[in-house]
C-alpha cells in the first residue's frame, strides 16, 4: 500500500460547497492547501466558510498534530505549484472542465494527479479535455465531503490511483475502486435504485413518505451503517452464509425483485414526495436539517472509531 511519507500538497480547485469542505478536512488532517476560485468574491469567503467545517471534524476527529496550512490564490499557477494531488470542483459542465483541464495541464506537475469531485460525469466524459489522460481520476464524495468518508475513485493509471488513495486515507477518507466506469459510480448507483422503489411504493400506495424514511432509518438504514448489503445476505443465511441463503431463499428474493415497481416522476408524484418532505421537516429549514444531520453524521463517526469493523 502506498504510503504519504511528506506532507501532502493539495490544490483545491473551486471553493463552493464540495470545495470548502476538501479544504477543511485536507486542513484538518495537516496538509498544505491551496485554494483557487475564478471568482474574486468565493474566494473571500473560504476562511469564514471553513470555520463550521473545521469545527465540525475537530469534535468528530480530534487532532493532536498540527494543522496545516491554507494559501487563498488568485493565480491558478500559485495554486498548482507543487501540488501532489489537484482536487477539481468545477461544476458539472463538460465543455466548463475540459476548459479548465486545458490551463491546468501545463502547469501541473508530470507525478501529480488531477482528481474530480465530478458525481454526474464520468471519467470517460471528462478524460478527453486533457492530452494525456492518465493524470485524470474521478474522486467522488458524498456530502459532506468532510464528514462522510467514502471516495469513489476511477482512472487508468495505477501509480496515480496508489497515490491518492494514500493521501485520502491520511485524511480519514475510505477510497473505494471502481473496476470499470459506470454513470453514478457505485453508491449513487445503489441509492438511486433504493430511491426508484421509495417512489414506487409512495406512487403506488404502498406507504406514506414518513412511513418509507421510517422504515429505512430504523431498519436496513441502521444495519448497513455497519454491513454492506451483500455481507448482510451473508449473516441472513445464519451457519450456511451467503451460500445457505442462495439456497433456501434465493427464489424469494427473485420475486421480490420482479415485484419491484418503475415509477414515473409524474406531476401527481412530485407533489406527494414534496408535500411528504415538508411534513417530515415539520418547518424546520434546510439550514437546520442540514445541522441536525451533521451533528448525528459526528455521533456516529465517533461510535464508528469505538466498534469493531466487520
Amino acid at each position: 500500500m502506498t504510503q504519504v511519507t511528506q506532507t501532502p500538497q493539495i490544490a483545491i480547485l473551486g471553493a463552493g460547497l464540495i470545495g470548502v469542505g476538501w479544504a477543511a478536512l485536507f486542513v484538518h488532517h495537516g496538509a498544505d492547501v491551496r485554494v483557487w476560485d475564478p471568482k474574486p468574491e468565493a474566494l473571500k469567503e473560504v476562511e469564514a466558510r471553513m470555520r463550521a467545517p473545521l469545527a465540525q471534524l475537530e469534535e468528530a476527529s480530534p487532532r493532536t498534530a498540527t494543522r496545516g496550512t491554507l494559501t487563498l490564490c488568485s493565480d491558478l499557477s500559485d495554486a498548482l505549484s507543487e501540488a501532489d494531488l489537484i482536487q477539481e470542483n468545477a461544476p458539472e459542465n463538460i465543455p466548463l472542465k475540459h476548459a479548465l483541464y486545458s490551463l491546468v495541464e501545463p502547469l501541473m506537475m508530470d507525478s501529480a494527479v488531477l482528481a474530480s469531485s465530478t458525481s454526474a460525469l464520468t471519467w470517460s466524459d471528462l478524460s478527453p479535455g486533457l492530452k494525456d489522460p492518465s493524470k485524470l481520476i474521478t474522486a467522488h464524495p458524498f456530502n459532506p465531503p468532510h464528514l462522510v468518508p467514502l471516495v469513489e475513485i476511477f482512472g487508468t493509471d495505477l501509480a496515480r490511483l496508489g497515490r491518492a488513495e494514500a493521501i485520502y486515507r491520511a485524511a480519514e477518507r475510505v477510497p473505494v475502486r471502481l473496476m470499470k466506469d459506470a454513470t453514478g459510480h457505485i453508491a449513487n448507483r445503489l441509492a438511486s435504485a433504493l430511491w426508484r422503489e421509495a417512489v414506487h411504493m409512495v406512487q403506488a400506495g404502498i406507504a406514506d413518505v414518513e412511513a418509507i424514511d421510517a422504515a429505512l432509518v430504523n431498519g436496513p438504514g441502521l444495519r448497513w451503517s455497519v454491513l454492506g448489503a451483500h455481507m448482510a445476505y451473508h449473516l441472513g443465511g445464519g451457519e450456511g452464509g451467503m451460500a445457505g441463503y442462495l439456497a433456501h431463499l434465493g427464489p424469494s428474493q427473485e420475486r421480490r425483485w420482479a415485484s419491484l415497481g418503475n415509477p414515473t416522476l409524474s406531476e401527481e408524484v412530485q407533489t406527494e414526495l414534496v408535500a411528504g418532505v415538508e411534513r417530515e421537516a415539520a418547518g424546520r429549514s434546510i439550514a437546520e436539517l442540514e445541522a441536525v444531520r451533521d451533528k448525528a453524521l459526528i455521533s456516529a463517526l465517533r461510535a464508528r472509531k469505538e466498534a469493531p469493523h466487520v
